[in-house]
């Protein structure tokens, strides 16, 4: 399989922060939607983007929350929208869509990891539906306001657990057999990447590129779903909650850095559809099974299975804006 994942030299590294990959970029003028952008990673996002001159707007499944986190930030907006619910993306869409408004940057950060099984939307697994088919639906459905200007960035958030596996094409919802979350986790991150290689493949002759990231290991309420016993057993933490490795995990700033480096460097001009981690193009994994190691699996960077979930999405959801 040929592929373009290349490291390109950025200069920058795992320890990069999002003020150092903005040094010297004026998003003045230009607008950016962050889903989850007000917690963890996905508010060190949203404060980067703001900090140099974007207007950013954050839809939320809680918007109290949201306004909580938000409120008294110039150029910040919050908006209703649940990605388990299509009929709320629909709505959010349009409500986006009659303002007249471009759309320059689009990054789909939230996201929930080794949830118990879920069902939502038309009787999805909700990793599958909230990471990755809430996202295809909004992203599809905001193509006229991302195509009306030059050049705009959409950024999937993905994950180094993407490894865990390659789509479940003969049971994609745990239909069938035993539920495993961390197998259902690393297909919706695999989908992720898959999902920005064929946006990529779609989108470019129309200006609009597609990364996908793996935004590194970050101490936030991502982690909300695993009991405290899981985390000591996986030697994240102590049993007292702390960090078993305070070195170990980014700061959130660090974590966002490589989805702000994504959807603003001037270094990936004429790039797209590529894996980024550590503010970097990432290699082909040498051995996906190494979570010590870095690089994306070959399943999540094969432009015939991208195209293979495109359609998949697209039955799915009922939306396709290709």
């Amino acid at each position: 399989m040929r592929t373009p994942q290349q490291p390109i030299g950025s200069g920058f590294g795992e320890r990069s922060t999002t003020a150092e990959v903005l040094a010297g970029v004026d998003l003045a003028g230009r607008t950016a939607l962050v889903t989850g952008g007000y917690s963890g990673v996905g508010l060190a996002t949203t404060l980067a983007l703001a900090g140099a001159g974007a207007r950013v707007i954050v839809p939320a499944r809680r918007p109290d929350v949201a306004h909580a986190a938000l409120d008294g930030l110039d150029g910040v907006g919050v908006e209703a929208l649940d990605l388990g619910d299509l009929a709320s993306v629909a709505a959010f869409a349009d409500r986006y869509l009659a303002t007249g408004d471009g759309l320059d940057l689009l990054i789909a950060s939230a996201g929930i990891m080794a949830a118990p099984l879920r069902r939502v939307g038309r009787g999805w697994e909700s990793q599958f539906a909230v990471n990755h088919l809430g996202h295809f639906a909004l992203v599809d459905r905001l193509w006229p306001a991302l195509a009306a200007g030059p050049g705009a960035r959409v950024v999937a958030v993905s994950s180094r657990g993407h490894r865990f596996t390659g789509i479940r094409w003969e049971d994609p919802h745990f239909t069938s057999g035993p539920y495993d979350k961390w197998a259902a986790y690393g297909q919706s991150k695999t989908a992720n990447a898959l999902f920005a290689l064929h946006l990529d493949a779609l989108g470019r002759d129309a200006g609009v590129r597609a990364f996908s990231v793996h935004p590194g290991v970050i101490d936030t309420n991502l982690q909300r779903h695993i009991p405290l016993a899981e985390q000591v057993a996986m030697g994240w933490t102590n049993e007292d909650g702390t960090p078993a490795d305070p070195d170990a995990a980014k700061s959130p700033q660090q974590g966002a850095a490589t989805s702000v480096w994504a959807a603003t460097s001037p270094r990936l001009a004429g790039l797209g559809g590529v894996y980024l981690e550590d503010c970097e193009v990432a290699g082909i994994a040498a051995d996906p099974l190494d979570m010590a190691t870095g690089g994306v699996a070959r399943h999540a960077a094969d432009p015939d299975e991208a195209a293979r979930l495109w359609e998949l999405s697209a039955r799915l959801t009922g939306v396709d804006a290709f």
